[in-house]
C-alpha cells in the first residue's frame, strides 16, 4: 500500500517545515515496519524545497516532486525537468493535480506526452484524474504507473472521498484497473484507507489530513493501521 502526502505549499509543508513533516513520515514508516506490514510512505514537495529535502532525505524515503514539465537540458526557461529530479534523488512526480492541470476541454496530448517524458527520464509517475472515466482515458493512452482519482470539489474538505462516495472508488478500479488506482480528496482516517483498499485502490494520496494536523505522526499511524 502506498500513502503519498503532498505538502502542496502548506506553511506547514515548506522551508524548515517541510524537513520536519518528511522526518515525521520517516519515523512513521520506521514504527510501520516494526508491525511488518506492508506499507510504503512517500512525500511530494515543493519545487523550490526539493533539492534541500533530496539530500537530507532521498536514501530514507521516497520523495516526489509536485510537479514536472516536458522539457530536457537547454533552452528551457523556467521548466522543471525530470532528468534534474531523477539527478537530485527524486524517486516520482505528482501530474495533472486539480490544483496545476495540464489537460483542459478534452485536450491531454501536453499530459500524455509530459507523463511519457517523465518517464523516460526514471520517474514513477502518479497522474491525477477527476473521474474515472477521465482516468480510464490516461491509463490507456499513457504508461502512468499510478492514477490518482480526486474529485475536486471533496479536495481539501472535511469529507472524504471513501465515505461519501465510495462507489466512486470501485468505478474507478473497475475502469482503470487493479493495481492502478489511488484515492484522493478529504482522505484523513484509517478508516478511509480502509474502505479505499476494500474497494481495491492500492493506496492513497492526501495532503491537509498531515500537513494541517497538530499530531501528523498519530495521524500517519492511524492512516497505516
Amino acid at each position: 500500500m502506498i500513502i503519498l502526502t503532498n505538502l502542496k505549499a502548506y506553511p506547514s509543508g515548506v522551508f524548515e517545515n517541510a524537513e520536519t513533516l518528511v522526518q515525521v513520515h520517516i519515523d512513521a514508516q520506521k514504527e510501520v515496519v516494526k508491525l511488518k506490514k506492508n506499507i510504503n510512505f512517500a512525500v511530494a514537495i515543493n519545487s523550490l524545497d526539493i533539492q534541500n529535502i533530496c539530500k537530507k532525505f532521498a536514501n530514507t524515503i521516497d520523495i516526489y516532486a509536485q510537479h514536472c514539465d516536458n522539457a530536457s537540458f537547454g533552452s528551457s526557461t523556467g521548466k522543471i525537468l525530470p532528468e534534474m529530479l531523477v539527478k537530485m534523488g527524486v524517486k516520482g512526480v505528482i501530474l495533472n493535480h486539480s490544483e496545476n492541470r495540464f489537460s483542459s476541454e478534452n485536450n491531454y496530448e501536453e499530459l500524455i506526452t509530459t507523463i511519457n517524458f517523465a518517464k523516460k527520464a526514471g520517474l514513477t509517475v502518479v497522474c491525477c484524474a477527476e473521474t474515472p472515466e477521465e482516468g480510464k482515458f490516461i491509463a490507456e493512452n499513457s504508461n502512468a504507473d499510478f492514477i490518482a482519482v480526486e474529485p475536486p470539489e471533496l479536495i481539501g474538505g472535511d469529507i472524504s472521498v471513501s465515505t461519501s462516495r465510495p462507489e466512486l472508488i470501485s468505478e474507478s478500479v473497475e475502469e482503470i484497473g487493479s493495481r492502478k488506482v489511488l484515492i484522493g480528496a478529504g482522505i484523513k482516517t484509517g478508516s478511509d484507507v480502509r474502505i479505499a483498499l476494500e474497494k481495491g485502490a492500492v493506496g492513497v494520496l492526501l495532503a491537509s489530513g498531515i500537513a494541517k494536523s497538530d499530531t501528523p505522526k498519530s495521524v500517519l499511524l492511524d492512516l497505516a493501521s
